[in-house]
């Protein structure tokens, strides 16, 4: 290839680089999306950590408000009192597990059974099966919340998926649950798509969720300080955070332990690089022509 071809080639690929970061944002005002504000989140970064009263507060949310509807089968009661997490006392946690009723069996009898619930149990689901939870919804399924925040994103488009590479920015799914949870409006005038038992969200691909608005000011009671005033604010978009913070380190409760163990590993990686570097000058600078022996 030519030199100017080259040229031709680089430019040709920088204008449609350019044509598509500016098209991007066209296309989706067109389709009537509307992305979820960036927030700011204590855990994110290689150096980010779980709040531990945010946590417990999202559990709260989660468990007064989101769990009569949506189970979180792969998260055990002990979890909330492992390191990284909520960290409630295992007394805390084996009070909380009492208060569910867990289906066991079969006993002597060859009879299923309910029984109080232990440390080891799994969160139970609020409904015996799929069809139960559908008839009981309108025909729509509440996702479990186990990995939802994982499962969660949106669209970033270019170029900021590549500064994501770099700024390590992995918080697209609670910023996504966020702008869902505040994200309940009226639709706006000539809206005429919503079905009964649709409701108009702002930030749900399409603008139709079954799911009614489910937080609203004042709804949980959260720790009150000294002054016998609530820490945070009791408010949807406090509540909205909360949960969402809640959700991610269900999805991912070993993240802290993970970061860990990666800076400790850097290091070493530095040191084998030098290593790598020097053993090959050192293999090279043998070679009198500068190639290697056969």
């Amino acid at each position: 290839m030519s030199r100017t071809s080259f040229r031709l080639a680089l430019t040709g690929l920088a204008a449609g680089l350019a044509f598509t970061a500016l098209s991007l944002p066209a296309a989706r005002a067109a389709e009537g999306r509307v992305e979820p504000p960036q927030l700011s989140w204590s855990f994110s970064g290689p150096l980010g950590k779980f709040d531990r009263a945010q946590l417990q507060r999202g559990f709260k949310v989660y468990k007064e408000v989101c769990s009569s509807c949506h189970g979180a089968s792969l998260v055990a009661f002990r979890n909330l009192s492992e390191p990284g997490g909520p960290e409630f006392t295992p007394g805390q946690v084996a009070a909380l597990a009492a208060t569910y009723q867990i289906k066991d069996g079969p006993n002597e009898t060859g009879e299923m059974f309910d029984r109080p619930g232990r440390p080891a149990d799994r969160f139970p689901s609020p409904f015996p099966n799929e069809q139960a939870a559908r008839a009981a919804q309108g025909g729509a399924y509440p996702p479990d919340f186990s990995v939802l925040a994982k499962a969660r994103t949106y669209e970033r488009g270019f170029p900021r998926f590549i500064f994501d590479i770099f700024t390590q920015y992995q918080e697209q799914g609670p910023d996504y649950i966020h702008a869902l949870m505040v994200g309940y409006k009226e639709p706006p005038a000539g809206f005429q798509a919503l079905l009964p038992g649709q409701n108009y969200n702002e930030y749900m691909p399409g603008h139709l969720i079954a799911m009614p608005k489910p937080l609203s000011d004042g709804q949980v009671e959260y720790p009150k300080g000294a002054d016998g005033k609530p820490q945070v604010p009791e408010t949807v978009d406090q509540y909205a955070r909360d949960v969402a913070a809640f959700m991610v380190w269900m999805a991912e409760p070993h993240m802290e332990q993970r970061k860990r163990i990666a800076l400790w590993f850097m290091p070493f990686l530095v040191i084998l690089a030098f290593l790598l570097y020097f053993s090959k000058k050192k293999i090279w600078s043998r070679m009198p022509d500068g190639s290697p022996a056969h």
